[in-house]
């Protein structure tokens, strides 16, 4: 039987979390009195009981509920086959949705030094508070939605002032999201309209790029010579490798069709294992410049993914 074999908090971060009869959780806030909760994506993590019995087998039989700082610790599911937008329901009420497959540590912690190995960052999986209630260890589960890990996970942010103010429909945002669905099988794990701020543009791009294991977020708008056009100079502050194939890939394609193609100002490049692209503001030139980049991006992705096969041939 699928279920919830403990559920645990802590009031400090980076530390061991202590089992509890019966827990309370809000949404968009996590579990009342741990110290995970709060505004983020991150608010709730889970653990397999199949996972934690392997290491226990393993050499370490004294490892107790919530000493690799895990708020949930199910049985009867494979977290490995949950990917980014999936949905759990733990007892009658709550409802989780997955935002990040395991985490990057960049030092060890005080559980890897107690446990001496912190499954965590490998096994782990993260999530959002989508529907409140109370849970209590022995509490069903179940699986609402699957997506599939293998699927590539895209953001779309629209990047115009008169859209986010509701003066105008935000026509390009959706058809991107419909051609990368079509042609790539892509998850879009989140759509945003954001304003032609700087600012606010660099704050979602380190967002998304900063551990939800996001594959591929492309902006639309915001990359012309207007002087609220500041949507390239964003995505410079974040990326850390640039990708000019893609740029000249779409410029081209472009210059076919209009000469107008010459004052697009997009960039491309990686920040982390996430590539970003800048896509222009129009629906017709969006799709056409994301259609010319197409034949590639699915390949790129994977190499990013950590694939190793030979990209000749």
């Amino acid at each position: 039987m699928a279920k919830v074999e403990a559920v645990c908090v802590g009031n400090k971060k980076g530390e061991r979390k202590h089992p509890v009869e019966i827990a309370a959780f809000t949404a968009g806030h996590g579990i009342e009195g741990d110290a995970h909760a709060g505004d983020w994506h991150r608010q709730v993590s889970l653990l397999s009981m199949e996972d934690i019995d392997e290491v226990k087998n393993g050499g370490l039989p004294d490892i107790q509920q919530g000493d690799f700082a895990e708020n949930i610790i199910l049985s009867g599911i494979d977290l490995s086959s949950l990917g980014l937008g999936s949905r759990i329901r733990l007892g009658s009420d709550v409802e989780l949705r997955i935002t990040q497959i395991g985490k990057d540590c960049h030092t060890p912690c005080r559980i890897y030094h107690l446990t001496g190995d912190c499954i965590m960052p490998r096994l782990g999986v993260f999530a959002r508070v989508v529907s409140g209630g109370e849970v209590n260890a022995g509490a069903a589960q179940e699986i609402i939605e699957i997506v599939r890990p293998e699927r590539f996970q895209a953001v779309i942010l629209t990047i115009s002032d008169r859209c986010s103010r509701g003066e105008a429909e935000d026509t390009a945002g959706p058809a991107v999201c419909k051609k990368l669905e079509e042609s790539l099988d892509a998850h879009i794990y989140g759509i945003e309209i954001i304003p032609d701020e700087q600012n606010e543009i660099e704050q979602r791009l380190k967002h998304y790029c900063g551990g939800h294991t996001i594959d591929l977020i492309l902006t639309v708008g915001g990359t012309g010579f207007s002087p609220r056009d500041v949507t390239p100079e964003a995505a410079k502050a974040v990326i850390e490798r640039l990708t000019p194939g893609l740029d000249e890939a779409m410029r081209a394609s472009s210059m076919l069709k209009t000469p107008h193609a010459m004052l697009s100002r997009g960039i491309s490049g990686i920040s982390g294992t996430t590539l970003i692209i800048n896509l222009p503001g129009s629906k017709k030139a969006a799709v056409e410049n994301l259609e010319a980049v197409l034949g590639g991006l699915g390949h790129g992705i994977l190499k990013l993914r950590g694939d190793k096969s030979e990209c000749g041939g």
